[in-house]
């Protein structure tokens, strides 16, 4: 139903019924390795990213902004892996690799929705930041419960913009080669089977990824040069080190996932390759999200103690 609404929507005028995913056809013999591997990967960051949800939500000292943010990230992290992982392993897994056109169009947009989404939600977690960090007497009055809803529900609702882009691109005519050489349905690869001149087109496109992109990022630099330059004002070395432990994790995170985004889809179109282009989608859609609950709850000590009360409340003995 939401296929058929898609592509009414988007007013396809393809003449193909289906798409080939080449991905990582190149290795058939190691589909059944890749595919364990991944499966591994996944069952990993759906647990890690769900388990922090649940302790965000069920841990008294866990209920504070910072985390509700956070568990807002790791709710985005689950479904945004879930767009992209099945569907390459049950390629692996089957050897199919064909995608219809409108499941095509689905995943292309909930994998734009979802890192626009994050984009958005990294520079709140920033600004979040900024408060705490250089305006504590304040904070509480400034970032109030009513705004931090305003603030998350703001960054999904960002996310929604990405239907433009589907919408400009699956408008164009698909008439020739039907071979998607990547392993989902992401911008550069699907571009590159139009049937028609995408200088316009790659002219939008790039426009709305600095949109999605640079703006949240311009956030993010102005909170962090701003949060730097407090913490190099403190006397106290332990302040110090108590606002930047506050922030290290969140800035892993913007560093990891922005500088895939950038290499994947701002570099000259004339260095593009096609083996990068794979590699960072796995960084950006698969690795990251993997890593992100192991990186704060590693270098969270609240975490740490919310996961040591939820694993001794289930009879589970974990040395932390």
């Amino acid at each position: 139903m939401f296929h058929s609404q898609l592509i009414s929507l988007c007013g396809n005028q393809t003449s193909l019924t289906e798409f080939i995913l080449l991905g990582f056809g190149t290795v058939s013999k190691l589909q059944i390795l890749l595919f364990l591997l991944f499966l591994v990967i996944y069952i990993v960051t759906m647990a890690g990213n769900i388990l922090i949800v649940v302790l965000v939500v069920t841990d008294q000292q866990l209920h504070t902004l910072m985390y509700f943010f956070l568990g807002n990230l790791s709710c985005l992290e689950t479904c945004y892996t879930s767009t992209v992982l099945p569907r390459i392993m049950a390629s692996l897994l089957t050897g199919d690799r064909t995608i219809s056109i409108g499941s095509c169009i689905a995943q292309f947009y909930f994998a734009g929705f979802f890192a626009a989404t994050e984009c958005y939600l990294l520079a709140v977690m920033s600004y979040d930041r900024y408060l705490a960090i250089c305006k504590p007497l304040q904070y509480a009055t400034l970032m109030n419960g009513s705004f931090c809803l305003q603030l998350a529900a703001g960054s999904w609702i960002n996310g929604f913009l990405a239907l433009i882009q589907t919408a400009t691109i699956f408008m164009l005519p698909f008439h020739g080669p039907n071979k998607i050489n990547h392993f989902f349905c992401d911008v550069l690869p699907v571009l590159r089977l139009v049937s028609t001149d995408t200088s316009l087109i790659n002219a939008i496109i790039s426009f709305l990824t600095r949109v999605f992109t640079i703006v949240p990022l311009i956030l993010i630099i102005t909170s962090y040069a701003s949060i730097i330059r407090t913490i190099l004002k403190m006397h106290s070395g332990e302040g110090r080190h108590k606002a930047f432990s506050a922030c290290s994790s969140h800035l892993i995170t913007v560093i990891l996932f922005y500088c895939s985004a950038f290499i994947t889809y701002l570099r000259p179109s004339s260095n593009v390759s096609v083996d990068t282009d794979r590699a960072l989608a796995l960084l950006y859609t698969i690795i990251i999200p993997t890593f992100n609950p192991i990186i704060y709850s590693l270098r969270n000590k609240e975490v740490k103690e919310a996961l040591r009360k939820f694993l001794t409340r289930s009879n589970i003995s974990l040395f932390l």
